[in-house]
């Protein structure tokens, strides 16, 4: 018989142990990090100040770390590369084997060990130190071999740890973790960073799509737009916007210009009005407010005036007003703005 790994509703029903386990860790956790905002001083000051200064001299920062503070490592390392400031992970045993190689001497480290004693850690400062590089280091024990070795120091340090045997790396690496990524913020507000940065930085996430496309990367253009004549009857008008399938068409004098717009909604509104015939004309019966945007806007932008307005097209004229493309809800969903 197959044993089901799902609690029962009768299990569920007991006294839940696992929930008061669980807020325990979090209280523990929390109450660590709020202690941690407390015990930070200028040193703080001096790290952001000396990473914003790999900028000046093309240099990166280089984020080490061994066990689960490796990984916390590479986390920050990626935090830190998607908000402006260029940087990647080196593993501390790879760099005795040679990856020591990627370590340049404009760069920036930034080691990270609760216990500031890691072996593999140790081993490589000396060598980080003969290149002349600055050593920020994070730690939980402020007299460590890597603290003292560092030209600043940050205190990581934790009361105790989230596991009851207090030995598992818990509260501690989630006290590195959480003064990584104020380390990156700061960095970031001290450095202009803006959300037009960022995207440039994610062009394949919602974001990067948001702040980046513009309406001419999506928009209809050519002879993909619905397009008549003022002087064109309503027939004609209706053959045009069936044929290219959008539910309307531009309207333009002889010039060119944009001189109104004729929808679906248009037509059903004036039939409800008035009797309509073939030999109609599109000028008599078009919209003549029409709600335009520059392709050089951005395609979210579009995205706004089309919900504000309730509509579900825009027109996209040049300068003289002249018709250059079509963008629609549609258009929209396709390139995942929306």
């Amino acid at each position: 018989m197959t044993t089901s790994l799902l609690a029962t509703s009768h299990e569920v029903s007991r006294p839940d142990s696992a929930l008061i386990t669980v807020r325990r860790v979090l209280r523990i956790e929390a109450a660590a990090i709020e202690r941690l905002s407390e015990q930070l001083g200028t040193e703080v000051s001096q790290a952001v100040q000396t990473i914003r200064g790999l900028s000046t001299r093309g240099g990166r920062l280089v984020v080490m770390g061994m066990g689960k503070s490796g990984h916390i490592a590479r986390k920050l390392a990626a935090t830190f590369a998607s908000t402006g400031t260029p940087a990647l992970f080196v593993h501390p045993a790879e760099a005795k084997h040679g990856d020591l190689g990627m370590i340049q001497p404009q760069d920036l480290v930034l080691a990270i060990s609760h216990s500031g004693e890691t072996e593999e850690l140790c081993d490589v400062l000396p060598h980080i130190k003969r290149m002349g590089i600055a050593l920020i280091a994070m730690t939980g024990r402020p007299d460590s071999r890597l603290a003292r070795l560092s030209d600043i120091h940050l205190d990581a340090s934790v009361v105790e740890e989230a596991c009851p045997l207090n030995l598992a790396p818990t509260a501690s690496t989630t006290a590195a973790l959480a003064l990584g990524d104020a380390l990156a913020v700061a960095v970031l507000e001290a450095s202009g960073f803006s959300a037009d940065d960022f995207a440039r930085s994610h062009p394949g996430g919602s974001l990067g799509r948001r702040l980046l496309v513009r309406v001419g990367d999506v928009m209809r253009q050519g002879d993909q737009i619905p397009k008549v004549s003022d002087s064109a009857l309503l027939s004609q008008t209706l053959i045009e916007m069936t044929s290219k399938r959008l539910g309307m068409t531009c309207v333009v004098d002889g010039q060119g210009r944009l001189a109104g717009i004729f929808t679906d909604g248009d037509l059903r509104r004036v039939l409800e009005k008035q009797k309509l015939h073939a030999q109609t004309a599109v000028k008599d019966i078009m919209t003549r407010q029409v709600k335009t945007i520059a392709s050089e806007a951005l395609a979210s932008e579009a995205a706004h005036l089309m919900e504000e307005r309730r509509i579900n097209h825009l027109v996209v004229v040049d300068a003289d007003n002249v018709p250059v493309g079509v963008i629609g809800l549609h258009d929209l969903l396709e390139s995942k703005i929306i």
